[in-house]
């Protein structure tokens, strides 16, 4: 279970420092990689879900037996992303920088996958 904790809780915490700060990215992110972003409504609220996802995890981390089914869509959350850049990389359609973004999320689900495993049968061990 100690496993699970610390991986969960590193996650919410990396996450929360890497995509926090898009809030205020708009601008940069037009000039570093244009076009602008031509609908902020959409950018916005992808930054909000991830946000709230990083909380999961960090929900995840405090109880991990507890919040075990929330695994599931947390390891859904991780590889969508680094299969989804993985698929772009191939047609040479995303920056090399998010590369690196997706390489970290894809270890994480692989590290998510392996709480997952070590958790089960704790659902009624004493904590």
């Amino acid at each position: 279970m100690k496993f699970a904790r610390w991986t969960f809780g590193a996650a919410g915490l990396y996450g929360l420092i890497v995509i926090a700060p898009l809030y205020f990215l708009e601008d940069r992110i037009a000039q570093d990689t244009p076009p602008a972003i031509t609908h902020p409504e959409y950018f916005y609220g992808f930054v909000g879900a991830a946000i709230a996802w990083q909380i999961a995890f960090l929900c995840i981390a405090i109880d991990a037996v507890r919040y075990r089914l929330l695994m599931i869509p947390s390891m859904v959350e991780k590889f969508a992303f680094a299969s989804a850049v993985g698929a772009l990389l191939l047609k040479n359609r995303v920056p090399a920088g998010v590369v690196g973004f997706a390489s970290v999320d894809l270890v994480l689900g692989i590290l998510f996958v392996i709480a997952w495993v070590k958790t089960a049968g704790l659902r009624n061990a004493p904590q």
